[in-house]
């Protein structure tokens, strides 16, 4: 069974202090896009304008924010339909979602809903750099691994994100971030945060 590699605390300060300082400097630099797209939700769509996913972390559940991408009602819809509910179950995405507006998918393919979790990272929930950010229900699919995952936070972007995104298996995306937790160094995150703005750009496998 795989087990996490402790780090010295110091490692683990230096990390802490490049989720503060990049949270907060992302967080000032994209003001004008926070309100940009905070109107425009509300535009098309009403509020609220953001979303909070129930997740797991290091701490026990916490709400991660995002922009909200489908309509109201959302999971009263999901619930309607049993196929969809069979196929969102399996892999927790679904490629063609009947639930997200027309700038939902959008701010989607352009990973811009994601941009409040810089809020969770600046509260020590997140990290910039880790694990995928999953539910409760989505622990099983980790088996004997599941209590490893609640060792580290879960990031912004990641492993995952910048080799696989939604172009790989629900059971590849438990393998790399099963890979990141045993592997994770500073540089290995400063890596991971240089080739990410990349990877948004090209827009490989978001949706």
């Amino acid at each position: 069974m795989a087990h996490s590699r402790k780090k010295p605390p110091v490692t683990h300060a230096l990390k802490r202090g490049i989720d503060l300082l990049g949270s907060l400097a992302l967080l000032t630099l994209l003001l004008p896009v926070f309100i940009f797209v905070s109107v425009m939700v509300w535009f098309v769509d009403g509020g609220p304008v953001l979303y909070r996913r129930r997740v797991v972390g290091t701490g026990g559940e916490f709400d991660a924010f995002k922009f909200r991408t489908m309509k109201r009602g959302a999971d009263a819809l999901l619930l309607s339909d049993p196929a969809l509910a069979r196929e969102f179950e399996r892999s927790y995405k679904l490629r063609r979602d009947p639930r997200v507006t027309r700038l939902g998918a959008l701010l989607r393919r352009a990973s811009v809903d994601e941009l409040p979790q810089l809020f969770n990272v600046l509260m020590g929930q997140m990290s910039l750099v880790g694990p995928r950010m999953i539910t409760a229900p989505e622990l099983r699919k980790y088996g004997p691994y599941q209590q490893l995952l609640l060792t580290v936070k879960p990031g912004l972007t990641g492993y995952w994100q910048v080799h696989g995104r939604q172009n790989v298996t629900y059971e590849q995306r438990v393998a790399m971030d099963l890979h990141y937790i045993e592997n994770w160094s500073l540089i290995m995150d400063l890596k991971i945060l240089s080739v990410t703005p990349l990877r948004v750009l090209k827009r490989e496998g978001a949706f």
